[in-house]
């Protein structure tokens, strides 16, 4: 799970490929499926709407989102 500083967007990378984006109240706000190359992730929403991320020193940026690990209790 990555989610913003503000915990407003949460972002849900699941081990089949597929990702599950809240924001807000808004449950699944996006999905779509993403691949991993590297450091470098490709996003395709559902509604064919692409993006890109990069993970340095930990932190996801993922379009004009900054993103960190939340770690599970």
């Amino acid at each position: 799970m990555w989610v913003t500083a503000d915990g407003h967007i949460r972002q849900e990378l699941l081990p089949d490929g597929r990702y599950d984006e809240a924001r807000g109240d808004r449950r699944s706000a996006y999905t779509g499926r993403y691949t991993v190359t590297g450091d470098h992730l490709d996003y395709v929403d559902d509604t064919g709407f692409t993006a890109t991320g990069d993970i340095r020193d930990g932190v996801l940026f993922h379009e004009h989102l900054v993103l960190y690990r939340e770690e599970r209790a």
